[in-house]
């Protein structure tokens, strides 16, 4: 579908609204699931999308109610709602045949009725096609192999504070780090076979005294998987113990190490996909220099989690996160292939807008099908292609 707003509000002061458009899905429960979402269009009120694929298995049917909210866009990643509508796949199409546009509304701050809006809402075009979906891949045997990386800067605060994000409360709550582990990866591990994970810590001062931005969070000097979920947490509360926090924040080492990884899988699978969980607390020091092996790992099988803990500036995240519809592009001009990064800040999902399990599988799956339609890899066993609009 192609989506098109026209006289929308304006929510910035010194130009234009920076629009893009995020569909929730209702479930039976009335909650909504965050399914997908556009790019931005910049300093513009009547914005035209690029063309955005839904899945059946996103939208359930084609008469489930949708909620199509339009936001203008803020690096900070505060965006500002421009106004919402609700319509299901069947509206949207009659939308595109009757080339008729639908009002946005705002709700009312008064609590009474919502308030009908000029801009509105206009599908350009509408189509259906059979594609694979994410769940015929997965069920026919291709894996999703987690890894994560854990920020040891010293900006974290003294791991034996209780006001330090690394402090380990004798209670059981979980910090920011465990719980960002804890969720993402008791999802992932269902879909990896021999649930063996990666686990690095980067930016700590290790056992032989030397900072490094990419070491094996077990402490072994060779190995660096642990076993399960439960083998991360485990390796990471004994690595605070032998590692000093320290510094800069680099991603590089960890993203490339990652990669390399990966692409060694490709030699004999093509059935696996990887998931990279960086947890971090910090501005980036090495801001290029993560752009250019970011833009490498692009044509990889991988995609690359984020999940910022603490009260930093993460506006460089959303950058990376390049969800304003600027692809990443190296220090040699190269652009990325495609988008493989998602950015979570935790005090949204502190605050409960958001958990981060959600905001993974809001593009996850979008991702992990790019790759493999870009090299026309199919599930390995025959699957009747699920519609897509």
């Amino acid at each position: 579908m192609i989506f098109r707003c026209s006289h929308l509000d304006n929510k910035d002061l010194f130009s234009k609204s920076d629009p893009f458009l995020k569909i929730f899905r209702i479930v039976e429960s009335g909650d909504s699931i965050p399914i997908c979402k556009t790019e931005v269009v910049n300093d513009n009120l009547n914005p035209t999308w690029k063309p955005l694929c839904l899945r059946m298995d996103q939208f359930g049917s084609k008469d489930n109610p949708l909620i199509i909210e339009c936001f203008d866009f803020n690096s900070s990643g505060n965006h500002v709602l421009i106004g919402k509508l609700q319509k299901s796949v069947a509206d949207l199409e009659k939308l595109h045949k009757e080339r008729s546009g639908a009002n946005l509304t705002l709700p009312s701050s008064h609590g009474g009725h919502e308030k009908v809006l000029k801009g509105q809402l206009f599908v350009d075009q509408f189509c259906q096609k059979e594609q694979y979906s994410f769940l015929d891949y997965i069920s026919s045997g291709f894996e999703l192999n987690f890894m994560v990386a854990v920020d040891f800067t010293a900006s974290n605060g003294n791991p034996r504070n209780p006001d330090s994000l690394h402090y380990i409360d004798p209670s059981g709550r979980l910090n920011s780090y465990q719980r960002a582990i804890m969720e993402v990866g008791e999802v992932i591990q269902f879909y990896d076979s021999d649930k063996r994970f990666p686990a690095w810590g980067f930016g700590g001062k290790t056992f032989d005294g030397s900072i490094s931005h990419c070491f094996n969070l077990n402490g072994s000097a060779s190995g660096y998987e642990v076993e399960g979920v439960e083998g991360i947490m485990a390796a990471y509360a004994n690595a605070l113990h032998n590692v000093a926090l320290s510094g800069p924040t680099l991603f590089g080492q960890v993203i490339n190490t990652a990669a390399q990884i990966t692409g060694q899988s490709l030699s004999y699978t093509s059935n696996k996909y990887f998931v990279l969980l960086i947890i971090t607390d910090g501005v980036l020091t090495d801001l290029q220099e993560t752009k250019d092996a970011l833009v490498r790992a692009s044509d990889l099988p991988l995609s690359i989690l984020i999940v910022g803990v603490g009260g930093a500036d993460f506006s460089q995240m959303e950058v990376l996160d390049a969800d304003g519809g600027q692809r990443l592009e190296s220090s040699t001009g190269r652009v990325a292939t495609h988008d493989i990064v998602q950015f979570v800040p935790m005090r949204e999902v502190h605050s409960g807008q958001i958990s981060v399990v959600q905001a993974l599988l809001e593009e996850l799956p979008g991702q992990f099908l790019t790759y493999m339609r870009s090299r026309d890899i199919k599930p390995r066993s025959p699957h009747t292609p699920q519609t897509s609009a």
